[in-house]
């Protein structure tokens, strides 16, 4: 009799094995690699309620870093999906190998923020604008810039503040912006007006809104902030708009390429365009942010950008004369 009840036994054990081996078979999960933590949680939180069945596990950095281990981990990824970096460290991750192509489904993502291989897709622009304080124009009877061109006018001196490309990502993407379609000439012209270059991307905007200076140069964000405090300003953009755009791709060769796949389907949705329409400056998916690209002309840069070599000379030609 002794035998049955060992049978039955072995059945069991056999029976909840098998469940364990099955659950753990379908557990759902993605790795994401990301430098924007902030942009990342809310993102996260709108797929998770879209897909509640899938663990999203994910390491936040700095773009630099994140960059780095994935190039280190080419032969053997532990990431599925690696975004919100920006476009030079797009291009850099698709000439390395670490990205294979993938077209979201049903994507509503403008053509120009779609790579041509589709290797990557952009989520968002952040662009450069202008705060210019209309008070401060008033009691100096200055004239509206309407234009970067307007700004190295001599009327201007002493008029504008804009981030150090030193120590700030903002103000390196607008003075290479300028270097790349005006050439240094207009810097070393744009310096003799600058009061102050700021440490931080807001602190162009900050002087302005507080009536120090009468433009700031900053990102889109800050200045439409500013300007729905209070402050008597107005965001201007000169024609050629500085921007950095920012998007991911699907990592060759991930461990859960399925649950990669439907994450960027989600990022290339309305759903998506409407977590990141409340936080940054436009989305790729037209209709949703603060700026409409419709009336913009975003630069797309004519030479590659050594961000090291332009603070050198910088320093040279701005800050040694």
């Amino acid at each position: 009799m002794t035998t049955p009840t060992f049978n039955k036994k072995l059945i069991g054990l056999t029976v909840a094995a098998l469940a364990l081996s099955a659950s753990s078979a379908l557990a759902k999960e993605v790795m994401i690699y990301n430098a924007s933590d902030n942009v990342n949680t809310a993102l996260v939180a709108a797929f998770k309620a879209k897909h509640p069945d899938i663990e999203v596990k994910f390491v936040s950095g700095s773009t630099g870093p994140i960059v780095e281990r994935a190039i280190a981990e080419k032969a053997n990824p532990q990431a599925d999906i690696i975004y919100l970096v920006n476009n030079t460290a797009l291009d850099q991750l698709t000439e390395a190998g670490v990205f294979e192509p993938y077209e979201p489904k049903e994507s509503l993502i403008g053509e120009q923020f779609t790579h041509p291989d589709n290797f990557y897709n952009k989520h968002f622009a952040t662009t450069m604008c202008m705060l210019v304080n209309t008070d401060r124009l008033a009691e100096k009877n200055l004239p509206m810039p309407k234009a970067w061109e307007d700004l190295v006018k001599p009327v201007y001196k002493n008029e504008i503040s804009l981030p150090s490309p030193l120590k700030s990502g903002t103000g390196g993407a607008i003075l290479t912006t300028f270097a790349d379609a005006f050439g240094w000439p207009y810097i070393e012209n744009l310096n003799e007006n600058v009061f102050k270059y700021s440490d931080g991307g807001s602190g162009g905007a900050d002087l302005a809104a507080s009536g120090e200076v009468a433009i700031g140069l900053s990102f889109d964000t800050t200045c439409f902030e500013r300007k729905s405090s209070g402050h008597p300003v107005e965001v201007v953009y000169g024609g050629i708009t500085p921007n950095v755009t920012e998007g991911g791709g699907l990592v060759a060769g991930g461990p859960n390429p399925d649950e990669a796949q439907l994450f960027l389907d989600f990022m290339a949705s309305k759903e998506a365009a409407e977590v990141l329409g409340k936080i940054v400056g436009a989305t790729a998916v037209p209709g949703y942010g603060l700026v409409d690209l419709s009336t913009i002309t975003l630069w797309d840069m004519r030479r590659p950008v050594n961000i090291d070599e332009f603070r050198t000379e910088f320093t040279t030609r701005i800050l040694k004369q």
